[in-house]
């Protein structure tokens, strides 16, 4: 095997492609009504993405292939479990409110859109999430995992809407503060133009 395809293939990106490959197995045990086993199959999902990060740092792994793979095989985890989340199941109490789906991932479509921008125009290469920004994702990583445990325990639980209000504010202030930090880049890049 060539060093470089051993280089791609570290632990790392071994983690963080399984979460990706966790992402139909979970969505298929949730239409199966299997919320118990989907919901430790999430688990697991989520897990990688903290042990991913460890690993790189720890092995001294990090790779360009590492920093697009990890965020979005946290992307496509999140979206896919709050789009089948907001589906009401039979046999499950606890659904997500179809508009905190729609804020989560229209605010990660303005994001990843504003990125796309900046990038073509050569006015950005890099995107470092901010404090705010990894905030929210840990609480929509948060009610991803309460929801999915109330239904495996089968147990209503009205008091989530605390969450998904908090998580909506979250996303709403984190994508306000994007849009300036991305105002800001614009007209440092005008002003080093000019």
């Amino acid at each position: 095997m060539p060093n470089q395809i051993k280089s791609l293939l570290n632990i790392p990106n071994l983690l963080s492609i399984s979460r990706v490959l966790l992402i139909p197995v979970f969505i298929l045990l949730l239409l199966k009504d299997k919320p118990t086993s989907a919901f430790i199959i999430f688990l697991i999902a989520a897990s990688t993405d903290f042990l991913d990060g460890v690993a790189a740092r720890l092995l001294n792994q990090k790779t360009k292939l590492g920093a697009v793979l990890d965020p979005a095989g946290d992307k496509i985890l999140m979206t896919a479990a709050f789009i089948i989340l907001a589906v009401p199941h039979i046999g499950t109490p606890n659904s997500l409110p179809v508009w905190l789906t729609m804020a989560v991932i229209g605010r990660d479509l303005y994001i990843v859109t504003g990125a796309l921008v900046l990038y073509r125009l050569n006015m950005r290469r890099s995107f470092p999430p901010t404090l705010l920004g990894k905030i929210c994702t840990i609480c929509q990583m948060s009610v991803l995992l309460l929801v999915l445990l109330m239904n495996a325990w089968q147990r209503p639980a009205s008091w989530l809407i605390w969450f998904y209000i908090l998580t909506l504010i979250l996303v709403f202030l984190s994508g306000i503060q994007y849009t300036f930090i991305g105002i800001r880049w614009t007209r440092e890049f005008s002003q080093v133009q000019d």
